[in-house]
């Protein structure tokens, strides 16, 4: 399976001025576990990226990638033939 980019602990981190050894200390993990989410060649469970949500005091959302995909509106013009009165 393809981590790339899957969660954004790493961003969460930048944004509230922490760093990764900080949360391996609150969470009592090693440094090289916290490494491996903040690059996302592994992913937490969901209930330690719901302890991750506590510590750094966000929204289990924030540390998620969205998974809609932005796709573009296609517009379509049809002929307005027989709509004139």
């Amino acid at each position: 399976m393809n981590n790339k980019g899957l969660n954004r602990i790493k961003v969460v981190l930048v944004e509230k001025q922490k760093t990764s050894k900080w949360l391996a200390e609150k969470l009592g993990k090693g440094e090289a576990t916290i490494s491996k989410w903040c690059t996302n060649r592994s992913q937490p469970s969901l209930e330690t990226l719901v302890e991750i949500a506590r510590v750094l005091q966000v929204d289990v959302k924030e540390l998620l990638q969205s998974t809609i995909v932005d796709t573009p509106m296609v517009y379509i013009k049809l002929p307005n033939k027989g709509l004139q009165g």
